[in-house]
């Protein structure tokens, strides 16, 4: 469940890291393209590279990386359409932990 107590900035700093080295690493994207990305920066559906079949690639990375668990009702285009609504999907789960 996701509260309405903010995420602590040490880990929300860590997930913004592992979450551009992760899209540098699986969908080859440049680190000067990942580091322009903020908030609303469009992901699935804007990024060409991202497509249906690199979405469990990432998503798998991502679990690894940041030791969390991605259900499959959790996974929704919501979740995906932005690389802030990703950052905070993230955040959140580790947070849940």
């Amino acid at each position: 469940m996701a509260s309405n107590l903010p995420i602590p900035v040490e880990q929300t700093g860590e997930t913004d890291l592992v979450l551009r080295q992760v899209l540098q690493d699986v969908l080859g994207l440049s680190a000067e393209r990942v580091a322009r990305f903020d908030e609303d920066s469009g992901l699935f559906g804007h990024l060409p590279e991202l497509d249906s079949m690199a979405v469990a690639g990432l998503l798998t990375e991502l679990e690894d990386r940041l030791e969390i668990l991605i259900e499959d009702d959790e996974v929704d285009g919501e979740m995906l359409e932005t690389y802030g609504a990703l950052r905070t999907f993230l955040a959140e789960k580790r947070a849940d932990d």
